[in-house]
């Protein structure tokens, strides 16, 4: 079942004021992450240091998980799994070269025992190539 806004925040421990409310409703709207610039033109009439600062919010109470590709960051929501002090992002992040898009693939998952005796505080899998959907539009 999908958590509210107002459950989200709660059990993250979020205060919730307007823009962070309707930046998570956009967030959740999404099927691939997103780069800071394309959020903020998004909100092109909203104050850009709210919206990084709303993103750092997310980010440190394990809302969103960021993404690292080429040449940016970019945000999607996490699991319910992640938390404050551990993102649970074990799956890969998929690049198409040919869209542009960054998305979470959650079907790919690294096995947790792949850390053995080494103490990992990140993991990021970034594959890079051609989408489903650009590779049926020929």
């Amino acid at each position: 079942m999908k958590k509210t806004t107002e459950e989200a925040f709660n059990g993250k421990s979020i205060r919730p004021t307007t823009m962070r409310i309707l930046i998570y409703e956009y967030m959740e709207t999404l099927t691939a992450a997103l780069s800071l610039a394309e959020i903020e033109k998004y909100f092109h009439k909203a104050d850009k240091v709210t919206i990084y600062r709303t993103l750092q919010t997310f980010l440190e109470k394990g809302l969103v998980h960021k993404i690292m590709d080429d040449s940016q960051a970019r945000y999607r929501l996490c699991a319910d799994s992640c938390e404050e002090e551990e993102h649970n992002d074990r799956h890969l992040h998929f690049y198409c070269r040919r869209c542009g898009q960054t998305t979470c693939r959650e079907e790919i998952m690294l096995p947790e025992s792949l850390s053995g005796s080494l103490q990992i505080d990140e993991i990021q899998i970034l594959a890079k190539g051609i989408c489903e959907k650009c590779l049926t539009a020929k």
